[in-house]
């Protein structure tokens, strides 16, 4: 007998988190691409066909099938492996596995359904005439907001192929391709509206299109202003996590070189969501880089007999650069918002340093941000409290800033509330106390501290709506050999 309240115990690492963000970034850049006027079936079905590869890719399964559902929990559409696509027999197949079989299961549970070995699960319903072996199987529902959307079957010829460690994996990914499954339907919904409404097609293609686009400026706008490839100084390492939310939001990090060897290094939040914010994250990012110095590493040739600019670049001049000509950067960002953009009441909290590598020395400037933790064997040595208020409030406010020095070992870890502020499914909070207690941990590299966090955070929200986007920088000294 199977047990019906399977606890799986969450333990993914860094490179599983960074896979299931993977997979969702190509479905949504594959929703995007795909979505455009006229919004016919076929190319919602080409989105969730990308959504089945990518979960065999993910997972190695060998099958895998796709059920959803309207708000009636009636079944839409269905998408089944090539070899089992009978026509005559398809819906009667459907019918038995949703009122006998582990998929049937799974829809009335809203659980991972795990069978190990298909002999052994009384879940598991075998055909007449199966097109295909299975000897192991994984089930996931497909949940937004406790309404059930649909449910995707992975399976593999061998027992024993699907681990609970799996499920897990593929269980976030799941929740993200509700994402993809609701602006699918969005998507078809408004192709539906529009001739509803009985517009022409050419002005049906105008608006769509313009939709798409805004789609799309929204997508690159919160994934392309974070650094592609971060720097990596010999001596230290660095890494940074994003996981978005179900929504464009404000989130940001940012690791940039400046004049002298000098690394910037930003982890941001900007208030309110929406295109708003995602708007204002790219210009905080751009007028930080820009105030603090980044341009002079490269300067554009002035030709004053031809009265013109740009073209090849020269050698910069080389001047003495400090860390704290670097760090006004935040005093101008903030004048720059306040004084232009002040009527729109758009700000950000925002820590901003400025490191020296072959030093560990590190000046900085907390505005308003959630404190970042120095950490080294022992847990928490120091805490980066705000040393001024949220950047772009009110014109020439003074931020004080600090400094520190980072020795061999230590870890810089920040953060921004979607950590904390992360929900269960109960309601409950992620709170700073469970985020301190993980960072308390004796580790050897940053990335097993974000996996550290990672995990027991997607396994605290799991089945709940993300409401906001979850973002990590850190950085660590290497230890002296």
């Amino acid at each position: 007998m199977h047990n019906r309240n399977l606890n799986l115990r969450k333990t993914l690492d860094s490179d599983s988190l960074r896979a299931v963000f993977e997979a969702q970034s190509a479905l949504l850049e594959k929703l995007v691409s795909t979505a455009r006027p006229p919004y016919e079936e076929e190319a919602i079905k080409i989105i969730l066909r990308e959504a089945i590869a990518i979960s065999l890719d993910l997972s190695a399964a060998q099958h895998g099938s796709l059920i959803l559902f309207d708000s009636d929990g009636q079944v839409a559409d269905s998408l089944l492996p090539e070899d089992d696509r009978q026509t005559d027999t398809k819906t009667e197949r459907i019918e038995r596995v949703l009122k006998e079989g582990l998929a049937g299961w799974v829809t009335r549970h809203h659980e991972i359904g795990l069978v190990p070995d298909t002999r052994s699960d009384s879940r598991w319903l075998v055909l007449p005439e199966p097109p295909y072996h299975a000897g192991s199987a994984l089930c996931l529902p497909i949940v937004s907001a406790e309404m059930l959307l649909g449910v995707l079957t992975l399976v593999h010829s061998e027992p024993g192929h699907f681990t609970p460690k799996m499920a897990d994996t593929m269980g976030i990914l799941a929740n993200q391709l509700a994402l993809i499954v609701e602006n699918a339907n969005l998507f078809a919904n408004l192709s539906d509206s529009l001739n509803a409404l009985g517009s022409t097609q050419k002005e049906c293609e105008v608006f769509s299109q313009s939709l798409t686009d805004e789609l799309n400026k929204c997508r690159k706008m919160q994934m392309d202003f974070l650094p592609q490839d971060l720097p990596r100084p010999s001596g230290w390492e660095i890494e940074g996590f994003f996981f978005p939310a179900n929504r464009v939001s404000g989130d940001f990090y940012d690791v940039f070189e400046l004049p002298g060897g000098y690394l910037g290094i930003v982890i941001g939040d900007v208030c309110d969501k929406g295109v708003g914010a995602a708007f204002f994250m790219a210009l905080f990012r751009s007028l930080i880089r820009i105030f603090s110095g980044e341009a002079r590493l490269n300067r554009n040739v002035v030709n004053r007999s031809t009265h013109t600019v740009g073209g090849n670049i020269e050698t910069p001049v080389h001047r003495r650069f400090s860390q704290v000509e670097a760090i006004r950067a935040v005093a101008l960002t903030n004048d720059y918002i306040a004084g232009e953009h002040g009527d729109m009441c758009m700000f950000a909290t925002l820590f901003f340093g400025i490191l020296e590598p072959d030093s560990g020395s590190l000046v900085y400037i907390n505005g308003g941000h959630e404190p970042l933790f120095v950490l080294n064997e022992k847990g928490v040595k120091e805490t980066l409290r705000p040393t001024g208020p949220a950047v772009g409030l009110f014109v020439q406010t003074k931020f004080v800033y600090k400094k520190l020095t980072l020795q061999p070992g230590d870890i810089l870890f920040g953060y921004t509330d979607g950590v904390l502020d992360a929900r269960s499914h109960q309601g409950a909070r992620f709170t700073k106390k469970r985020l301190i207690e993980l960072l308390s941990k004796p580790v050897d590299s940053v990335l097993e501290v974000m996996g550290n966090v990672g995990t027991d955070l997607f396994a605290h929200i799991g089945k709940a709506p993300q409401e906001d986007d979850v973002t990590m920088l850190a950085l660590r000294r290497k230890a002296s050999d």
